[in-house]
């Protein structure tokens, strides 16, 4: 079981890392093995992720409500009669993927938060994945104007980034800029992807918890996480908003093969 303090900085971490595209998931598993802290698990971890869906939800939430409120009436209408609507399908299209990867592949990808050589290896595919994104993608479109089968082709790489390692912030940003998104853009359409797919895993996970014996004693050390995850997150959102518009994803990248190969080298020795 991890203290409030292990808490709070594992919080810190996946605040700061959730939206940047390094992997939050990754940086869940390495930093506890790096430091010899007991494992988290998988529903501290969700519960962490939950904090980062509070300030997305903050940041985001007039176009949220916009794109909720578009949604209904588009069905209503039975009919798609604007921007904001379409863009409401295409979040719920972009959703499916992952949460039938999630569902079906559950055991086999939480297996993957206990062997960290695997994560470090995932990151440094990451890596090559964000600059393959940043050279080839024309980055000329907003979220909008994606088709359908493009935002289902964002949502199947948001799916493999249930794996910890690959970079789900990084996966779908970097699939937006291929299909042609400015890079803010695909990074805007990545915060709203997080919403639904963070929100399915994290009540999931809450039902574990909350039926687990020793909720008692994990309460406050969840609480405080989350909280630290939110205040970061919040942070980090803001940031990376501006950050994007003027600069690239490849510092992202030597970041992820940096974490990468140090992990890998750390197992060596």
């Amino acid at each position: 079981m991890i203290s409030v303090f292990q808490a709070i900085l594992l919080g810190i971490v996946q605040g700061a890392t959730e939206f940047v595209p390094v992997s939050s998931s990754g940086h869940l598993v390495i930093v506890p093995w790096l430091l010899r802290w007991p494992e988290p698990g998988v529903a501290f971890d969700t519960m962490l992720h939950l904090g980062t869906l509070l300030a997305v939800v903050l940041v985001f939430w007039k176009e949220l409500w916009s794109l909720a409120r578009a949604g209904v009436r588009s069905l209503i209408a039975r009919r798609i009669e604007t921007t904001e609507a379409r863009l409401a399908y295409w979040v719920l299209l972009a959703t499916i993927p992952a949460a039938l990867l999630g569902i079906m592949l559950e055991h086999q990808f939480e297996a993957l938060f206990s062997t960290p050589p695997l994560v470090a290896v995932f990151l440094l595919a990451t890596g090559i994945w964000l600059v393959l994104a940043e050279r080839l993608g024309r980055r000329e479109r907003r979220a909008e104007d994606l088709h359908g089968w493009q935002s289902l082709l964002v949502g199947v790489a948001q799916g493999l980034a249930i794996a910890p390692g690959i970079s789900r912030s990084g996966t779908t940003m970097g699939a937006g800029m291929l299909l042609g998104l400015k890079r803010d853009e695909a990074a805007r359409f990545s915060f709203l992807l997080s919403v639904p797919i963070i929100l399915g895993a994290g009540l999931m996970q809450a039902r574990k918890l909350l039926g687990s014996p020793d909720l008692g004693p994990q309460l406050l050390p969840v609480l405080c996480g989350f909280s630290a995850a939110f205040v970061t997150g919040y942070a980090c959102i803001r940031f990376l908003l501006s950050y994007l518009r003027d600069h690239s994803l490849s510092v992202f990248a030597v970041y992820c093969w940096m974490l990468g190969l140090l992990t890998l080298a750390v197992v060596v020795l």
